[in-house]
């Protein structure tokens, strides 16, 4: 089973977070991306828990375990090289409450800072 990574395919900042991840992933470690609005990646939300369904959010399936918003994002740097894997235990720090608040306003205005990409490249 491979790691899934699922993103919105409309949002500027989820296509160019997908390039730059993929660019920068470690020797041997591979990760699958699937824009949120496929039917594929609703066919694996529609397993999650209840919590998960309704968080509306970007997703990382690792090792067949359900994370979200900032829990996923942070989990992203254990897929890339050592200089960026290196910051996970301190992003890990910032207790979750904090991190999701700054989830939150990074995704409530991603779409006035970041274009709309003419086509999605994942």
């Amino acid at each position: 089973m491979s790691d899934k990574l699922l993103l919105d395919g409309d949002c500027g900042l989820c296509n160019r977070s997908a390039v730059f991840i993929e660019k920068r992933l470690a020797k041997g470690k591979k990760i699958n991306y699937y824009p949120i609005e496929s039917k594929e990646a609703q066919e694996l939300v529609s397993n999650f828990s209840k919590k998960h369904r309704d968080a509306d959010s970007v997703y990382l399936i690792r090792n067949g375990k359900t994370f979200i918003r900032s829990a996923a994002g942070i989990r992203i740097l254990l897929y890339l090289k050592w200089y960026y894997a290196m910051w996970f235990p301190f992003f890990w720090l910032i207790p979750l409450p904090f991190r999701d608040i700054g989830y939150r306003i990074i995704a409530k205005y991603r779409y006035k800072i970041f274009k709309k990409p003419d086509v999605c490249l994942f």
